[in-house]
């Protein structure tokens, strides 16, 4: 028997070991794998000369149901995804639902959530705009005007 195989699962393990690493070096995600595990939405964050863009991956939130606030340099997201449930016709715009299904695994998250997102210092929290479209919450903030990179004419 080879003693590098001790009957756990070998994933699982990497898993924990990624885990504490994460927590180890202060939960500073190296990559979007990385990230908070459970975190949703999940989201895109990258910037312009002009603005800090970010997605925020929602599908299967109705877009009225979404609560978006900056506060202190905090962008907040929050809103509640409801559970899809199986149709008892097979027509799609039917709303109906099977009573009798029992669950036995269950990948797609539902119920309420929150994700926030710290800002840079150069945000400006008045220049926010939001879009959502086919599942996806595309925020674009502002940067501040003396944020902004400027040529310099050398005399």
């Amino acid at each position: 028997m080879s003693n590098l195989y001790s009957g756990t699962d070998l994933f699982s393990e990497f898993d924990r070991l990624q885990r504490e690493m994460t927590s180890l070096f202060g939960g500073f995600p190296s990559s979007i794998r990385a990230g908070r595990l459970g975190a949703f939405p999940q989201v895109n964050i990258g910037t312009t000369d002009d603005s800090i863009e970010i997605v925020a991956f929602a599908p299967g939130v109705n877009a009225a149901e979404l609560d978006l606030s900056v506060d202190k340099g905090l962008l907040t997201i929050s809103g509640e995804r409801k559970p899809a449930r199986p149709d008892v016709s097979g027509d799609p715009r039917n709303d109906q639902a099977r009573d009798d299904t029992r669950t036995y695994a269950q990948e797609r998250f539902a119920g309420a959530f929150r994700r926030v997102i710290e800002l840079p210092q150069n945000a400006d929290p008045d220049k926010v705009q939001a879009r959502y479209t086919n599942g996806c919450l595309s925020i674009s903030v502002g940067k501040r005007e003396a944020s902004k990179p400027r040529a310099i004419t050398v005399e």
